[in-house]
C-alpha cells in the first residue's frame, strides 16, 4: 500500500518542479517585454520631437494657400467694378434721352452695385474709384430728375374744374405709360440718394420734384374757383339771409377733392410706403394753403354781415367737415390740415349764436318809428326768415350747440368755448332751445319797445299781436320749425306773447266795460228784491221803475258813456292794422267780454229811455252786429 503512494508523490513533485521552472521563464520574458516597451517609448519620443514641427509648417502651408486664394477671388472682385466704371460711363453720360430708359435704369443699378462692393472692401486704395463712381451715379441722378420734370411737365397744362365738374367728367390725370415710367425713374432717383454725401439735406429728390411740378398745376387750376367763392360771397346788401348753395366754395370744394383723389391715385403707383402720404401732403400744399386763404377771407366778410351770411359759416362747416372725413377715409391724410383751415369759421359761427340774439336785441331797440297803426316791423320776417334757414343747417349746428352747452349761447363769454359743456340734451333739443331764444328776445326787445312808442294799450296790444302773428305764421309755413317748435313746453313759451298781446289790448276794452257795471241791491224795502230770480225773466220795466231818480240819472250816463267809448273804440279798432288772423281773433276776444256784459246791461236796464233810443242807442243783436262787422 506504501508504494503506490511514493510513486503519486512522485509524479506529483515532478509536475511542481516543471511548474516553477516555467514560471521562472515567464518572470524573464517579462522583464524583457518591459525592457522593450521602455526603448519603444524612448523611440517613439524621439520620432515625435523629430515629425512636430515639420506638421506645424504643412499647416501653415496650407493656411496660407487658402488665404492666397481668397486674396486671389477679392483682386477679382475689385477688378469687377473697376472694368464695369468703363462700360456704364458711356450709357449714363450719354442721357436717358438717348438710350432705351430700362437699359439706362440697369446702368444705374450696377454703378450702384459696384458702390457697394467698393465701399465694403475698405481698401484706401480704392477711394479714388469710389469717388469716380460717385460722380458717375450723381450724374446719372441728375438726368433721371431731368427726365422725370420733363414727363411731368408734360401734363400741368391748367384745366377748367368747372367743365369737368358741370358735365360729370373725370379730372385728367397723367397717361397709365407715362405713370408706369414715373415709378422706376422715381426709385432710381431715391436710391442714387442714399449714395450721396448730402443725402441728409434737401428731402426726397423725386418727391420734391412732383411735388413742385403738380402742385402749381392745381393751385393754378383752382385759382377761378377761389376768386369766384369770394365774388359771390358780395351781394347786395338787400338781399336778406344767405341762401344755402349760392356761394361758390360749395363748387371750388369739390374741385380741390376731384383733384386730391387724382393725385393720390398717380402717387399711389409713383411712391412707395410713408413717401405716398409724404408726397400728397406736398403737393397738395399749395392748393389747401390757397383754401385756407379763402375760407379766411370768406369768414372775413361773414364777420362783418353776420345777421344775414352766418348761414354761409355754417355751410361751410358742413361741407369742409363732410370733406376732410371723405378725403381722409381714401388717402388716409389732410384731415388735420382742413380741420386747420376750418377753425376760422367754425369759431365765428361758434360766436354767431350769441351775436344773432344780440343784435336781434339791438335792432329792435334801434327802430325809431314803429307804424301808428299797429303794425308790425320787417324785423320780424327777417329774423324768422333766419331761423328757417338756420334748420337747413342741423348738421354743424349739432357739434357747435353741443361743444358750448345748453343755453350757453345766451352770453358772448360764454361761446368762446370757456363755458363748462352740457351734452345731456340731444342736438335736436338745444336747437329747439335755441330756437325758442331767439324768438323771445325779439318779442320781448319789440314789446318793450311798443309800450315806449305807443300810447294807448289798443296799438301796444295791436301790434304785440301782429308780431305775433307773423312769428306764428313763419312757424307753421316751415315743417322744420314746426318740428323743432312741436313740443309742449316750445308751444306754451311761444303762446304766452299772444296771451299777452290780448290781455294788453283788451285792457283798452276795460273802461268801456266799466259803464256796464252797477250796483244790484238784494232788496228794496218793502218791495222785495229788484234782483231777478235766477234763471227768471228780467222785467226791465220794473227794474227802471224802482230806480230812484238819482240812480235813473246814473244808468243813463253810463249808457251815454259807454255809446261814446264803444263808438270811439270800434273806430279805433276798425282803423288799427291787423293781420286777418289778428282781427278775427281780437274781435272774438272783445265779443267774449263785452257782449255778455252789455246783454245784461241792456236787459236790465234798456227801458231806461222807452225805445227813444236816446240813450240807449244799440240793443243786443246791433251791437253784436257792430262788432261782428269791425272784424
Amino acid at each position: 500500500m506504501v508504494a503506490p503512494r511514493n510513486t503519486a508523490y512522485a509524479e506529483e513533485s515532478a509536475e511542481v518542479e516543471v511548474l516553477y521552472a516555467n514560471l521562472e521563464k515567464l518572470k524573464l520574458l517579462t522583464r524583457g517585454i518591459q525592457g522593450s516597451l521602455v526603448r519603444l517609448e524612448t523611440g517613439g519620443n524621439v520620432v515625435k520631437h523629430a515629425i512636430g514641427p515639420i506638421y506645424s509648417n504643412t499647416q501653415s502651408l496650407q493656411i496660407t494657400n487658402s488665404n492666397i486664394d481668397k486674396v486671389n477671388d477679392a483682386i477679382d472682385r475689385l477688378r469687377q467694378p473697376l472694368e464695369a466704371k468703363n462700360r456704364e460711363e458711356d450709357i449714363i453720360r450719354s442721357g436717358p434721352q438717348n438710350v432705351e430708359l430700362s437699359q439706362y435704369l440697369a446702368a444705374i443699378k450696377r454703378v450702384e452695385k459696384a458702390l457697394v462692393d467698393l465701399n465694403s472692401t475698405n481698401l484706401r486704395s480704392n477711394q479714388k474709384a469710389i469717388s469716380d463712381f460717385n460722380t458717375l451715379m450723381n450724374t446719372g441722378a441728375v438726368r433721371l430728375q431731368d427726365l422725370l420734370r420733363s414727363k411731368l411737365s408734360d401734363h400741368v397744362n391748367p384745366i377748367e374744374p368747372l367743365h369737368y365738374l358741370t358735365k360729370e367728367l373725370s379730372f385728367p390725370s397723367i397717361p397709365e405709360e407715362t405713370v408706369a415710367e414715373l415709378g422706376p425713374i422715381c426709385a432710381a432717383i431715391n436710391s442714387a440718394a442714399t449714395h450721396s454725401p448730402q443725402r441728409g439735406d434737401g428731402g426726397n429728390a423725386a418727391l420734391n420734384i412732383y411735388a413742385d411740378i403738380r402742385g402749381p398745376y392745381i393751385s393754378s387750376s383752382l385759382q377761378n374757383l377761389a376768386t369766384a367763392s369770394l365774388n359771390t360771397v358780395k351781394r347786395r346788401a338787400n338781399d336778406g339771409p344767405y341762401k344755402q348753395g349760392t356761394n361758390g366754395i360749395g363748387i371750388y370744394s369739390n374741385a380741390l377733392e376731384n383733384f386730391i383723389y387724382i393725385e393720390h391715385d398717380i402717387i399711389s403707383r409713383i411712391f412707395t410706403g410713408d413717401q405716398q402720404g409724404m408726397a400728397l401732403q406736398a403737393t397738395c400744399q399749395s392748393a389747401l394753403a390757397e383754401y385756407s386763404k379763402t375760407l379766411r377771407e370768406l369768414n372775413q366778410y361773414i364777420r362783418a354781415n353776420l345777421m344775414t351770411d352766418c348761414f354761409l359759416a355754417f355751410e361751410i362747416i358742413e361741407i369742409v367737415t363732410a370733406m376732410s372725413y371723405r378725403v381722409d377715409s381714401k388717402t388716409g391724410e389732410l384731415k388735420s390740415m382742413f380741420i386747420e383751415a376750418l377753425r376760422p369759421v367754425r369759431e365765428t359761427a361758434k360766436s354767431s349764436l350769441s351775436e344773432l340774439l344780440e343784435e336781434t336785441k339791438r335792432k329792435a331797440a334801434s327802430i325809431q318809428v314803429l307804424p301808428p297803426d299797429g303794425g308790425s316791423v320787417p324785423l320780424v320776417n327777417e329774423v324768422m326768415s333766419s331761423l328757417v334757414t338756420l334748420t337747413g343747417y342741423s348738421g354743424p349746428l349739432a357739434s357747435i350747440l353741443t361743444s358750448l352747452g345748453d343755453g350757453n349761447w345766451r352770453s358772448a363769454s360764454n361761446a368762446s368755448g370757456s363755458a363748462p359743456l352740457d351734452v345731456n340734451p340731444d342736438s335736436s333739443t338745444l336747437l329747439s332751445h335755441f330756437i325758442l331764444d331767439m324768438i323771445e328776445a325779439l318779442m320781448i326787445a319789440l314789446e318793450s319797445r311798443g309800450r315806449a312808442f305807443h300810447r294807448t294799450k289798443a296799438v301796444q296790444g295791436v301790434f304785440l299781436s301782429n308780431v305775433f302773428c307773423n312769428v306764428d305764421r313763419s312757424i307753421r309755413s316751415s315743417a322744420e320749425l314746426a318740428r323743432y317748435l312741436g313740443s309742449p313746453d316750445s308751444i306754451a313759451r311761444v303762446d304766452t306773447f299772444r296771451k299777452r298781446a290780448t290781455s294788453t289790448y283788451l285792457d283798452a276794452w276795460k273802461e268801456t266795460s266799466q259803464y256796464l257795471l252797477d250796483v244790484q241791491y238784494t232788496s228794496r224795502g218793502a218791495g222785495g228784491s229788484t234782483r231777478p230770480a235766477s234763471g227768471g225773466v228780467v222785467d226791465s220795466s220794473a227794474i227802471v221803475k224802482a230806480l230812484s231818480s238819482k240812480d235813473k240819472d246814473a244808468i243813463k250816463d253810463k249808457f251815454k258813456a259807454f255809446n261814446t267809448s264803444f263808438d270811439e273804440l270800434v273806430s279805433r279798432h276798425k282803423g288799427l292794422y291787423m293781420e286777418r288772423e289778428v282781427r278775427n281773433v281780437l274781435t272774438r276776444e272783445v265779443q267774449a267780454v263785452l257782449e255778455p256784459l252789455y246783454a245784461r246791461f241792456w236787459d236790465r236796464y234798456h227801458e231806461i229811455d222807452k225805445g227813444r233810443g236816446k240813450y240807449v242807442k244799440y240793443d243786443k243783436g246791433s251791437l253784436s252786429a257792430q262788432l261782428a262787422a269791425s272784424g
